[in-house]
């Protein structure tokens, strides 16, 4: 008799059971024989919020077990009125109970490492072709939603934090460093079209931020946490979009671009176009910077006189701006060129 293995709908299947099915078809006439269901839950969205598909398997069943007896989901399920039997049975145990009971329901709650043991055994049960078998089911109680693994980057930074010697002892001052080095290995990662890299480098830029803000959370004076980092940028980001979450239209990215220059000066309510251009940045990127300023707000700026290498990057710089083109980003390809055709010096030269 065939087992049937149904993944219930839904997203975020965090146990997927190893189980075969025979190629024998199931009478039409054959008795019930019951059905198995793998409750799968995430520890990343509080106990006891769990699906209503869930919930109506959990009051269904004949029988609820757990191999964990610390498992979270036990409290809420008690205080639902679900009974719930300690330790993990067999499969043979548990599909006996299912067919020879005229067509039972069992539900086991699922740990966090799973129940290996027990699919394994329903897949030798299953794939024997010789035994009657209860439908076997995927019912996922909760999932992760879209950014729940950024709870678990949290999570790690917190224990970090608190038990590495180097980690818990440093301040924002030392990690600035660190942000630059990163933010510039994200930037060579895109620029060279490297996927893989620019995975992990987004990962890196990413501990930076967390990094900075656990490291706020300690300020005895002005704390912050994650939190209100994530807060401000999503408050900032639905009022400078009022053509996505309010009344107003754009049409092109440049709508959009005008809109934000606005808004933001009016946020900020600055005396120059050139207040919060951060002058640390490299000279090239400075230049376009202050030349896309001064452009947006259609001021005509005559280049300052001057003599020297460092006036005439200053008017390439302001051209290639006004041209559309990254100084910054156009140097660094020249310079990889560069760098290419010094290596095959370099190679002719060892011939």
């Amino acid at each position: 008799m065939a087992a049937h293995l149904r993944r219930h709908p839904g997203a975020g299947v965090s146990y997927v059971a190893r189980v075969t099915a025979a190629d024998s078809p199931v009478p039409a006439d054959a008795a019930p024989t019951g059905r198995i269901v793998l409750l799968t839950t995430t520890h990343r969205v509080a106990p006891g919020l769990l699906s209503w598909p869930a919930w109506q398997a959990l009051h269904g069943a004949d029988r609820v077990l757990s191999g964990d007896p610390d498992h979270p989901q036990l409290p809420y399920l008690r205080e639902a009125g679900v009974e719930v039997e300690p330790g993990s049975p067999a499969a043979r145990e548990l599909v006996d109970y299912c067919v020879a009971g005229g067509g039972r329901t069992a539900v086991v709650l699922t740990s966090a490492e799973g129940e290996s043991e027990l699919t394994d055994g329903l897949a030798r049960l299953a794939g024997s072709g010789r035994e009657a078998m209860p439908d076997l089911e995927l019912l996922p109680g909760s999932y992760d939603l879209p950014g729940a693994r950024l709870l678990d980057l949290v999570q790690v930074m917190d224990r970090i934090r608190a038990e590495c010697p180097w980690s818990g002892t440093r301040t924002n001052e030392e990690l600035v460093k660190y942000g630059i080095e990163e933010a510039y290995e994200l930037v060579e990662a895109i620029e060279e079209g490297d996927r893989e890299a620019l995975l992990e480098e987004l990962g890196d830029v990413l501990l930076q931020v967390v990094f900075h803000a656990r490291i706020a959370q300690d300020d005895p004076e002005d704390p912050f946490s994650i939190d209100d980092v994530a807060g401000g940028i999503v408050d900032k980001l639905i009022h400078r979009h009022p053509h996505v979450f309010g009344d107003e239209a754009a049409e092109t990215a440049e709508d959009v671009r005008r809109h934000w220059l606005r808004t933001k000066a009016a946020e900020k309510q600055r005396d120059s176009v050139t207040e919060g251009v951060p002058l640390g940045q490299p000279a090239l990127a400075l230049t376009a910077k202050l030349a896309f300023r001064a452009r947006m707000a259609a001021l005509d700026v005559a280049l300052p006189d001057g003599a020297g290498v460092g006036y005439e990057l200053l008017a390439l710089a302001v051209r290639a701006e006004a041209d559309g083109v990254d100084p910054e980003a156009a140097l660094r390809a020249a310079a990889r060129a560069y760098r290419d055709a010094i290596r095959a010096a370099e190679g002719s030269a060892g011939r």
